[in-house]
């Protein structure tokens, strides 16, 4: 089977397998080849190789690795189960249940340090919830996303990896040299690749300690001069960003309206606004036109470029996201 794979010197073989596993696209399913004096490693997502290797990606056939002993092959059953990194999520009120999973997963191939069960809902302003450690002892980790690493601390901070096809479609329309303010902006999985494509971006963020890991996760990203990081409430710490955003991400979905204000007086005269929302499933985009609208008042024309549902977010309830242009009337 054809597969793309980073041709390289055989001796370099090694350092280059590490450098493609810490970027998150190293292909666990097929073998690597040697012939001659190259070595060829293969990828998963060849947009995620690093940029001096880039040129070294090239199609070739490889083996089909033997499949690893899952959790599910060892239980019986498929449980339900979310990475993180090298974390392993699991939702199981059971507690024995949820330690036989555990044991699983850490007996199966799947690369992880750490098993953690969610010990109670997302809670308080900072949206944070309290885990069990089921195995390991640690509830930090580093997650790849795209090409991009993020250190995060899942008791500390919010994050969902769920949402990661989500932020790659909108990162993927920023332009360079736009000037961005993600308003809600966490470790930086939206404003660190948006830097990355050459934006300047405003990152604020309630949480301080989500501030401290966007500002190490923009360091650890190579675009530390092109982030601003900024602890506290956006309505209280950007008024020096009046009016000059070309672009601003709403990812709060339970209370961003409340966030609407703020952003009509960051947007610039040309401005795309992503407003996350949650919503019924009868009218899951109409509350956030009316509120956007209502916001931009007559200083702006709006118009709603896209309207989609993100996921299902409760029964009947959707988490959706608008986009929405700005144009100053």
């Amino acid at each position: 089977m054809s597969v793309p794979c980073v041709a390289v010197e055989r001796e370099r073989g090694e350092t280059v397998r590490e450098r493609l596993a810490d970027a998150g696209v190293l292909d666990g399913d097929h073998e690597i080849d040697v012939e001659g004096d190259t070595i060829y490693i293969p990828v998963a997502d060849p947009k995620g190789v690093p940029a001096d290797l880039a040129d070294r990606v090239v199609e070739r056939d490889a083996t089909e690795r033997d499949r690893p002993k899952t959790p599910a092959e060892i239980l019986g059953y498929e449980p339900s189960l979310e990475r993180l990194g090298d974390i392993v999520i699991v939702d199981e009120d059971d507690n024995e249940r949820a330690a036989e999973i555990a044991a699983a997963v850490m007996a199966s191939d799947i690369p992880c340090e750490t098993v953690l069960n969610r010990a109670s809902p997302i809670e308080g302003e900072l949206r944070v919830r309290k885990w069990d450690v089921l195995a390991g002892n640690g509830t930090e980790t580093v997650h790849r996303e795209y090409g991009h690493e993020f250190r995060l601390d899942v008791a500390e901070v919010y994050f969902s990896p769920r949402l990661a096809t989500e932020r790659h479609r909108v990162i993927e329309q920023v332009e360079p040299d736009e000037s961005v303010v993600d308003m809600f902006a966490g470790v930086g999985p939206y404003a660190i690749p948006m830097a990355a494509r050459g934006a300047a971006v405003v990152a604020c963020d309630l949480n301080e300690r989500a501030v401290e890991y966007l500002r190490e996760n923009a360091e650890r990203n190579g675009v530390a001069d092109r982030v601003t990081a900024i602890a506290g409430d956006v309505r209280e710490t950007t008024g020096r960003y009046a009016n000059t955003a070309d672009r601003l991400v709403m990812n709060l979905p339970h209370s961003a309206g409340e966030f609407l204000e703020t952003a009509a007086e960051l947007a610039g005269d040309e401005c795309v606004i992503h407003y996350y929302d949650i919503q019924h499933e009868d009218n899951p985009f109409g509350p956030g036109r009316r509120a956007i609208s209502a916001a931009a008042g007559d200083e702006y024309e709006i118009a709603v470029e896209t309207e989609r549902v993100v996921r299902s977010y409760a029964p009947h309830e959707y988490n959706v996201c608008l986009d929405v242009r700005l144009s100053r009337a």
